[in-house]
């Protein structure tokens, strides 16, 4: 039996669209809220919570991080390997397609979506499991936040991975067929 990746694909992606989606808005919306508009902790704490599906109380808030970031991480893993970027940039439609933008994107946006990904399950996982000293700790969240980046650009880079992000869920969306009307 050989592992269809497409199919995979289309398979986790509805099941993970809502919580990444999710993940990504209230990602963007803390951080730009905190850099740039000066909000509220308490609303500063809503979006955090949301982020990281407190709402599901906190005994499951790992386990969630771990799911999502780990189907996050299937579907970039999947997407890489039906990836065909020299093709897809030499046959640029002449009208923008789902498609054609969904795989652009993917090229783009991979490394950043690993990254943060990664660094937010060993974040969320060695402080709730695993005791994770404070020095590390604070080392995969300023990674996770680009935080390396400066003050500056550290609301950029969230904004940009999380625009990145919004753009794959929603070509992806609408190439899943899901949201078609379907005949009567």
């Amino acid at each position: 039996m050989t592992l269809n990746f497409r199919k995979l694909h289309r398979r986790i992606a509805p099941i993970l669209f809502i919580p990444l989606l999710l993940s990504a808005l209230t990602g963007i919306a803390y951080r730009l809220g905190r850099n740039w508009f000066n909000s509220p902790t308490s609303v500063s704490n809503f979006l955090m919570a949301i982020h990281q599906g407190e709402y599901l109380g906190q005994g499951l808030v790992p386990i969630y991080i771990l799911l999502v970031g780990v189907g996050l991480l299937g579907l970039v893993a999947t997407g890489l390997s039906m990836l065909k970027l020299k093709r897809q940039l030499s046959q640029r439609p002449s009208k923008l397609h789902h498609r054609w933008i969904h795989h652009v994107m993917a090229a783009i946006a991979f490394v950043p979506l690993t990254i943060s990904a990664t660094t937010g399950i060993a974040y969320r996982l060695g402080n709730a499991w695993f005791d994770l000293p404070s020095e590390q700790s604070a080392l995969l969240l300023q990674i996770h936040q680009g935080s390396y980046l400066g003050p500056t650009l550290r609301p950029i880079y969230v904004l940009v991975v999380g625009l990145a992000l919004i753009a794959q869920l929603v070509t992806g969306i609408q190439m899943s067929g899901i949201l078609r009307r379907r005949p009567q």
